[in-house]
């Protein structure tokens, strides 16, 4: 079933039954022990203790071939009074969980990177910066990231993978009061900005549209979709010339996202959606366990008063964090949608 609203807004509903996929300790909730659900306020409940099968593995590396850049000159900002242990990841191995594959985590990021994945193919100019999800406690840095930027530089387009700063670092379910809590310093936001920014002034160097730099994220990384495509303003004291360029998007995917749907199915007041708001694509499953379906409504619902060009799939089934991997279920066509859209809007 699609439907056209009055910003050409179109919701596809998928009626084939499937099950869920879980993603044990990360993202999806499949039983208790993983401490993973979803609250009617919309927000991600991770306990960052969760038990995982996997290993535990030193600090994050990207793929060989490629290197992780700093996003900031020296330390990121506002990190004088944050104290974490070090950061390190972890891959949990059960294969009935990931599609036969392992999944890895990363966690206590105090130093954010990004690590740029050229186009293996002859380039169209565009590039996407990818925003793993994690619910502000950890990144799925191979579900929600790698493996995206693997699919993108197949068709074409530069892939930006960013390892933003966790845990804490952004509107979270917090354990000790069992509420949301909004953070007096957003700093995946601030990650979010710079390296968008700092993509931008590098436009020439890696050879892409500087007027084609676009936003992909998954869950919380969904909410850093719609923060960047509305907040403009930077989110800390600029550091140096770069930050005298623009961070706003050219274009949007927020996958399954969470955090935007607050009290009474209201939109984080934190949005202020505009003429302004870049062309957005969102996609969501109604069965997903982990943030409801109201997420992407009250957005969808929002970009539409607002007059911003959208599509909005809807699938029945499909859960939550599916990403690339393979469900054997209609909802995993959603790469060949985001092409199709992205064809459209006249990016590619």
């Amino acid at each position: 079933m699609r439907h056209a609203g009055r910003s050409g807004i179109s919701l596809q509903r998928s009626l084939i039954l499937a099950g869920l996929l879980c993603v044990q300790g990360f993202v999806t909730g499949c039983s208790e022990a993983e401490t993973l659900n979803s609250d009617t306020k919309g927000l991600t409940k991770i306990s960052e203790t969760a038990s995982i099968e996997g290993r535990k593995e030193g600090v994050w590396q990207p793929p060989a071939g490629h290197q992780q850049t700093p996003l900031w000159p020296g330390a990121a900002p506002n990190m004088e009074d944050v104290r974490l242990p070090p950061e390190y990841s972890e891959t949990a191995t059960n294969p009935k969980r990931f599609a036969g594959r392992p999944v890895t985590g990363v966690f206590n990021v105090a130093v954010p990177t990004l690590t740029v994945f050229p186009a293996k193919q002859p380039g169209n100019g565009a590039a996407m910066l990818v925003f793993p999800g994690g619910g502000f406690a950890k990144l799925a840095i191979d579900l929600e990231g790698s493996e995206v930027c693997d699919w993108l530089t197949s068709r074409g387009t530069t892939c930006v993978l960013v390892k933003y700063r966790v845990p804490k670092s952004n509107h979270h379910h917090d354990e000790d009061c069992d509420c949301g809590v909004t953070p007096k310093h957003l700093l995946a936001l601030q990650d979010a900005q710079r390296a968008i920014r700092l993509m931008r002034s590098r436009a020439g160097e890696l050879e892409i549209n500087p007027r084609k730099i676009g936003v992909i994220g998954f869950s919380a990384g969904g909410y850093l979709v719609a923060q960047t495509s509305n907040i403009f303003e930077p989110a800390y004291e600029p550091v140096d010339e770069i930050d005298k360029v623009s961070s706003r998007p050219d274009f949007a995917i927020a996958m399954f996202p969470g955090h935007l749907c607050r009290a009474g199915g209201s939109l984080d007041p934190g949005i202020k959606v505009t003429k302004a708001t870049p062309p957005t694509f969102l996609l969501q499953a109604w069965d997903d366990p982990v943030d409801p379906i109201c997420n992407s409504i009250v957005y969808a619902r929002a970009l539409d008063d607002a007059g911003v060009p959208a599509e909005v799939h809807l699938f029945a089934r499909g859960g939550h964090a599916f990403a690339m991997r393979p469900l054997g279920h209609p909802v995993e066509r959603w790469p060949t949608l985001v092409e199709d859209w992205l064809k459209d809007t006249g990016i590619l």
